[in-house]
C-alpha cells in the first residue's frame, strides 16, 4: 500500500474502494467494506491494507451520511452521498465505529504510519473518525 495523502481515502485500497462505490454506491457497497474489518475486530486478527483501507474509507462515508464528514471531504462524494437511501444509518455507525477500532489496533495501515514515524497523527485521525461517527 502507498500512501498518497493525509486522509483515510489516500491510499491505494481505499482509492480502489472509492473508484467501485462512485461506479456503484450504495448500502451494501459500505457493508461489504465495513463487515470484513469488523468481523476481524472479533478474532482479533491482523488487518492488511486491501481489507483496513477500504473499510477506513466507507467509515469516512458513513461519517459523512451522519453528517459529520472530515474537512475536505470531496463536494461530489457528498452530492452523491445525499441521494443515498440508508435503511438503518444508526447500525452502519455501529459497524463502522467497530470496523475503525479494528483497524487502529493491529492492521497494516498501522504497521506503516509506525515505521513512517506518524502513528501519533494517524491515531488522532482515527479517534477524530470515531467521534464522528458516534
Amino acid at each position: 500500500m502507498s500512501i498518497l495523502g493525509n486522509s483515510n481515502f489516500d491510499d491505494d485500497a481505499a482509492a480502489d474502494f472509492l473508484a467501485d462505490f462512485n461506479d456503484g454506491p450504495g448500502e451494501v457497497a459500505l457493508l461489504e467494506a465495513l463487515a470484513p474489518a469488523a468481523d476481524a475486530a472479533e478474532d482479533q486478527e491482523y488487518l492488511a491494507a486491501e481489507v483496513a483501507g477500504p473499510a477506513l474509507a466507507a467509515a469516512e462515508i458513513v461519517a459523512a451520511l451522519a453528517d459529520k464528514p472530515f474537512p475536505n471531504f470531496p463536494a461530489g462524494l457528498l452530492q452523491q452521498l445525499k441521494k443515498l437511501d440508508i435503511s438503518d444509518l444508526e447500525e452502519l455507525r455501529e459497524l463502522a465505529a467497530q470496523a475503525v477500532r479494528a483497524v487502529a489496533q493491529d492492521s497494516e495501515p498501522r504497521a506503516q504510519a509506525a515505521a513512517a514515524s506518524t502513528l501519533n497523527d494517524w491515531m488522532n485521525a482515527q479517534q477524530n473518525l470515531l467521534e464522528r461517527l458516534s
